[in-house]
């Protein structure tokens, strides 16, 4: 608990279970996917519990919020300057810790401060292309 006191929301034994769930998590998990996992402890907690949670350390910079997925959120503890392999079969998501030298010339920025970037590679992982 003493390491989750600076993440500025209040500490439920709810949301400390979800914190505890993120820890090192590196699979990316969807919002869907931790109130699944964290339910078995504490099976009366509401899915809104879980959503609203992941929505206020996003807010905060505790974990990002990562909209890869078409289909469904996903959520990143890992907060450093990363990117990311994508699996368009499985949808498994791989972080890749490369600096890419990215810019956008002056001319494209439309008024833009650009403050950050995030690259996607999209293709096949190994396990689905050993199934084909």
């Amino acid at each position: 608990m003493e390491k989750y006191k600076k993440i500025g929301i209040k500490l439920t034994p709810q949301r400390l279970a979800i914190l505890d769930f993120l820890d090192g998590n590196k699979d990316h998990p969807s919002a869907e996917e931790i109130y699944r996992e964290v339910s078995k402890r504490f099976p009366t907690m509401s899915f809104a519990t879980v959503y609203n949670t992941l929505e206020a350390l996003a807010e905060r910079g505790n974990i990002l919020e990562l909209t890869i997925d078409p289909h469904k959120k996903r959520f990143d503890p890992n907060t450093e300057l990363h990117h990311h392999l994508i699996c368009t079969k499985c949808k498994r998501i791989e972080d890749v810790h490369t600096h890419f030298e990215l810019a956008v010339p002056g001319m494209h920025r439309k008024g833009f401060e650009v403050t950050g970037n995030h690259v996607a590679f999209y293709g096949i992982c190994p396990a689905c292309s050993h199934r084909t």
